[in-house]
């Protein structure tokens, strides 16, 4: 009775093993030459840009210019933060 528990699944677990094993070898990458990928790879890509919502000429001007703004008040702000610690600097080492 002891020896019943359990031991229902593991013989046809491992005959699924090995026939996957066998199914899974050459696979649909090994059908396929390298140029055939690539060009597959290609389409693909295409396919993904065409789902792309572009921004209008409008949405893009204005984008661009709230970057621009931004990275001047980066450039700002690291200049006044480069400036004071340089002050600091010189007034604690001489």
């Amino acid at each position: 009775m002891a020896d019943a528990v359990g031991s229902i699944d593991t013989p046809d677990a491992q005959d699924e093993a090995q026939d996957s094993k066998k199914a899974r070898k050459g696979g649909k990458r090994a059908k396929k030459g390298p140029l055939k990928r690539l060009a597959l790879f290609y389409r693909q890509v295409i396919a993904e840009l065409r789902k792309v919502v572009w921004p209008t000429r409008n949405q893009l001007s204005t984008y661009t210019t709230v970057v621009i703004v931004f990275v001047v008040i980066m450039i700002g702000l690291v200049t006044v933060i480069d400036y004071g610690l340089s002050h600091a600097a010189k007034y604690v080492f001489g």
